[in-house]
């Protein structure tokens, strides 16, 4: 059982009302704790990912885009194997990497699983020595296809000639890539890029709105000039695929019709946050139905003043450039966290402070980098519990540890 109704809390301030409001104050903190025998050995802050979650996740995700054929799913979000292992055991072969490193895991993993050729974007604008090395990976798997981003029809000679090529397309984050009015630069690269031209990458997380409603208007009015876009380079060569939409607009681009009316060329759209959930999603998207399956696991360690109390999930375990609260604490819904420390996690609250030494699961603000800053994570899956490794975080140092492995 994953959910279990709560009384409701008195009113609060404003910023804790937010969590309130949210299903995760319903969450029942029992359905996450961990066996004694683990919590003795367990040094806190860890990370804990529970599998079982992914999966009803991954179920979830895939029933909204109708299969895995539309998912290209942005795996800088989770970065550990058995958790890459999962998506592919789903039906997943498309993805999305920000990092080499990411892509070089889970490529080891679908070789592990044995399954058919995984296609691979790197949705990151690669210069330099990281170009090189990805080049050397897509040499080395040549049944899989590994796909970059250009948005410059003057760096496409640059790109080693075992890569396909997306055009990265500004939507107006104003982040990377070309903006959506200057079609001829962006018919530039795919005209430079010839055969090796793959399609166009368009992020548009910059998506914002009070409501489903207004952030779906918002989109949709994006992805109309998408498709314009699209028709004009149509009628000088193929594009045979537009990558959307990561957690923010995924919904969105997912009922706009002209992509599911689409013949030669596929939609796919990219969340990958989606897999373990968070904080800031379930706070920001009131459509989204997901479960939070990746935790930190903390000891609360002092009692400052009245109602206030302090727990050992700092952020240099806990991301908090996200804002606040960069985490809400599972069966605490009158906890509000405040803005943490290097070491340390302050919570204000409205009932009675933990004991020292209580152990707190916190869901984060924002998953994707709390999971970069962990070397391991407790793996549980019902009664099975083990340790993992995140082999795809951080970055290398120098091309030369990659070369003759």
């Amino acid at each position: 059982m994953f959910y279990r109704q709560v009384q409701s809390a008195k009113k609060r301030p404003r910023i804790i009302d937010m969590a309130i409001e949210t299903r995760f104050s319903r969450l029942a903190v029992e359905d996450y704790h961990l066996p004694q025998d683990w919590t003795r050995r367990l040094c806190s802050p860890s990370l804990v990912v529970y599998l079982d979650r992914v999966r009803e996740n991954l179920r979830r995700i895939l029933d909204a885009t109708g299969g895995p054929e539309r998912w290209r799913p942005h795996v800088k979000t989770t970065k550990i194997p058995e958790v890459y292992a999962e998506l592919v055991n789903s039906g997943v072969r498309q993805f999305k990497c920000a990092t080499v490193r990411e892509a070089e895991t889970l490529m080891r993993v679908v070789e592990r699983k044995g399954s058919a050729a995984a296609d691979i974007l790197l949705a990151y604008p690669l210069v330099g020595p990281n170009l090189e090395r990805l080049g050397e990976l897509a040499r080395s798997h040549a049944n899989s296809v590994f796909s970059v981003l250009c948005e410059d029809p003057d760096a496409v000679g640059g790109i080693p000639p075992e890569l396909g090529i997306f055009v990265d397309v500004n939507p107006g984050m104003h982040r990377t890539g070309i903006p959506l009015a200057h079609a001829g630069e962006i018919s530039g690269v795919a005209l430079q890029a010839g055969g090796r031209f793959r399609g166009v990458h368009f992020y548009d997380g910059q998506i914002q709105g009070a409501t489903a409603g207004e952030r779906r208007e918002a989109a949709h009015r994006g992805y109309a000039a998408l498709m314009e876009l699209v028709g004009s380079l149509q009628a000088r060569t193929p594009v045979g695929e537009i990558v959307t939409s990561g957690t923010p607009a995924f919904r969105y681009a997912l009922d706009f019709d002209p992509f599911s009316a689409l013949s030669s060329t596929v939609h796919r759209v990219s969340p990958g946050t989606v897999v373990f959930h968070d904080l800031r999603s379930e706070q920001d998207l009131d459509d989204l139905d997901l479960l939070p399956a990746a935790v930190v696991f903390s000891r609360v360690v002092s009692h400052p003043r009245p109602g206030h109390f302090t727990c050992d999930a700092g952020s240099k375990s806990i991301a908090a450039e996200a804002g606040d609260p960069c985490a809400f604490a599972l069966g605490h819904p009158g906890a509000e966290a405040l803005t943490p420390s290097e070491e340390h996690l302050p919570f204000r609250t409205t009932g009675d402070c933990p004991p020292r030494g209580a152990e707190l699961y916190l869901v984060p603000r924002h998953v994707c980098p709390t999971v970069n800053l962990a070397e391991q994570a407790l793996l549980v899956d019902g009664d099975r519990i083990e340790v993992g490794r995140v082999a795809a975080r951080a970055h290398d140092l120098l091309i030369e540890r990659r070369t003759g492995r």
